[in-house]
């Protein structure tokens, strides 16, 4: 399949170039929809929306293998408190109409995708207002009727590259992604680390030099503001926060409301340049 023509920027990078044009990086937050339970995971995402310019919504499933202790934990609760897919489409409904204009990100694995159907789910997203989908098991070799769907209506295919990536990978990835690309800073499963590694600016500048017409962001392990500091001085164009809001919501639970509110306003002002 031939990749589409990039003829007109879509909105998540629409948001980057905003954001680049006010000296800004993108603060990109996390949260896993259904943790504590559906009702409260929906003011939690609407109290992070308040700060971060992109939101991904973890969609839960049963063998979250890409992710670390503290968002398994989270999935676990989710799936627990009786959330589905279909409730996924119904929260980001919900947020639609309250007014919220944040741009969201899906993130998920492929058997959730697989069985709710491929074109009914990517259709789906457009239906709602969720701009990107972004499978953590599906690698690009095997995206093709995902890519297909993602081009009919308009989400943004959104893809991990990891310091194992080779240049040769990396080229089939960026002939198809969109929106932006997720650095995967680190080996191994995600989670919150209180010291940022060096490791991490040295493969945002190689990723850089491979990185030409897609926004940089990079994620795993980012948990304050001198970690995003650092990380957009590098060069990227946004950092992606999960674990460290995933920890408020675990140990507040329904009540992680003002917490999320202050950890997300004090990483934005890491952002600015």
């Amino acid at each position: 399949m031939k990749a589409r023509q990039r003829l007109v920027a879509s909105r998540l990078e629409k948001t980057f170039h905003e954001l680049k044009e006010k000296g800004e990086g993108a603060l990109i937050g996390y949260l896993t929809l259904g943790d504590p339970s559906i009702e409260a995971s929906e003011r939690l995402a609407a109290a992070l929306c308040e700060n971060v310019d992109i939101l991904e919504l973890g969609v839960p499933f049963s063998d979250p293998i890409a992710d670390g202790p503290t968002i398994q934990a989270a999935i676990d609760r989710a799936l627990k408190a009786g959330m589905n897919t279909d409730a996924a489409f119904e929260i980001v409904e919900r947020l639609r109409n309250r007014g919220i204009t944040t741009p969201f990100v899906f993130m998920t694995y492929y058997n959730i995708v697989l069985q709710y159907g491929e074109e009914r789910f990517i259709k789906r997203c457009r239906d709602v207002g969720v701009e990107g989908i972004l499978i953590s098991d599906l690698p690009i070799e095997e995206a093709q009727e995902v890519l297909r769907y993602c081009d009919k209506y308009g989400v943004d295919p959104i893809f991990l590259i990891a310091p194992t990536t080779t240049r040769q990978r990396l080229k089939k990835i960026l002939k198809r992604a969109r929106g932006f690309l997720y650095l995967v800073s680190l080996l191994g499963t995600t989670g919150a680390r209180d010291k940022l590694q060096q490791e991490t600016i040295e493969k945002t500048r190689w990723a850089l030099k491979h990185v030409k017409d897609l926004p940089l962001a990079v994620g795993f392990g980012i948990s304050k503001r001198e970690h995003v500091k650092a990380i957009i001085d590098a060069g990227a164009a946004g950092v992606v926060v999960g674990s460290a809001f995933v920890k408020h919501i675990e140990q507040k639970g329904p009540q992680a409301e003002e917490d999320l509110r202050r950890l997300s306003k004090d990483l934005k002002e890491g952002t600015r340049r």
